[in-house]
């Protein structure tokens, strides 16, 4: 319990220096922070474009390389492609049984109105008209799925020149992470071929400690101190690591991004509540544990003393703890087994 009594531990400076026990100030009373949260920075999913080649081809150049700034709709390399030029062919085909059967419904409909023909030849012709519109259609959409834009493929129908030059364009304002393809290279439909991806914002991944997971809430501050970045929590993971009993805690970093990047490893603080008078934040290093009581070791003229405790947020290098404290003391950071030793010897080294 808090209320269990002090103990004085009495040692000169010199047994102090000799036990290897350092001191340091007891942290400042400030905003509750779950600190030191061992973390990684990630892209959020949907700003993340793998770009691939739609059609069996052969690379024969590129025009973007690892790092460069991209627009969306630049141009980012240039394909030989048999294979387009065949789907090419194809719709120029159904463009062609388009307009034969638009003629055929038009002089069907002619002669029926004139009553030369019957009306079920007028239902067939208007039925073999809707199918090569429809195959129309189909084709038109299968050239834009291999990456031809509205105007190129109008133009197409317009000359009838078949082509095998396919580009390939960024479908965002990017950067390129990688590039996987290279010039001469022969490649297989839905090859890789870059990497594109929105750097701003950035995600966190948090491995928050199982004991603070109660603590946390969506819309909480996450800060990065080392890099100068801040985000929220957006989600809380409900599986647990069984290795180090961490929740998965994801957050959205939206200020401060640029001076992060994918795959970096860091250490995160999550702003949790504002703490009472008698809670604070402190290393882990400074709080042993004596017959089921936590406690820490106050610095005193004649030697140390034993400060009871609670533990109310433990995380993976301080803690929060409750206590009471003025807020000027010194505790013990290292050297905490001589000074439980001696406690246990009964207060004198």
């Amino acid at each position: 319990m808090i209320g269990a009594q002090a103990r004085e531990i009495i040692l000169s400076p010199l047994q102090i220096d000799t036990l290897g026990i350092a001191t340091a100030a007891l942290p400042s009373n400030r905003e509750g922070e779950l600190a030191d949260i061992p973390a990684s920075v990630v892209i959020p999913g949907n700003q993340l474009y793998t770009v691939s080649t739609p059609l069996s081809a052969m690379v024969e150049r590129t025009l973007a390389g690892l790092g460069d700034n991209v627009k969306k709709g630049q141009l980012l390399a240039v394909l030989q492609s048999p294979a387009l030029t065949e789907a090419q062919r194809v719709y120029l085909q159904a463009v062609n049984q388009a307009l034969l059967a638009s003629g055929n419904l038009a002089r069907d409909e002619q002669l029926w109105q004139e009553g030369i023909i019957a009306e079920s030849r007028l239902r067939a012709s208007r039925s073999k008209a809707d199918e090569a519109n429809s195959l129309l259609t189909e084709r038109r959409q299968a050239l834009s799925l291999f990456g031809m834009s509205e105007p190129a493929i109008d133009a197409l129908k317009k000359s009838q020149i078949l082509s095998n030059r396919l580009e390939i364009t960024s479908p965002i304002n990017g950067v390129i992470l990688e590039r996987l393809a290279s010039s001469g290279q022969r490649l297989e439909a839905s090859s890789p071929l870059f990497k594109v991806a929105q750097l701003n914002p950035l995600a966190l991944e948090i491995q928050a400690p199982l004991a603070a997971v109660n603590y946390l809430k969506v819309g909480m501050q996450v800060k990065i101190p080392s890099f100068g970045a801040e985000g929220v929590v957006s989600a809380i993971g409900r599986n647990l690591n069984i290795g180090n009993q961490s929740v998965p805690v994801r957050a959205l970093i939206n200020n401060g991004a640029d001076n992060l990047r994918p795959g970096q490893l860091v250490e995160a603080r999550i702003v949790t509540r504002p703490y009472s008078n008698e809670e604070w934040w402190i290393p882990n290093s400074a709080i042993v544990r004596v017959a089921n009581q936590a406690m820490v070791f106050v610095r005193t003229p004649e030697g140390f003393r034993t400060n009871p405790v609670r533990v109310t947020i433990e995380g993976m290098q301080s803690s929060v703890v409750r206590g009471t404290f003025k807020g000027s003391e010194q505790i013990a950071v290292a050297g905490i087994a001589a000074l439980k030793s001696a406690l246990a010897a009964g207060g004198n080294q």
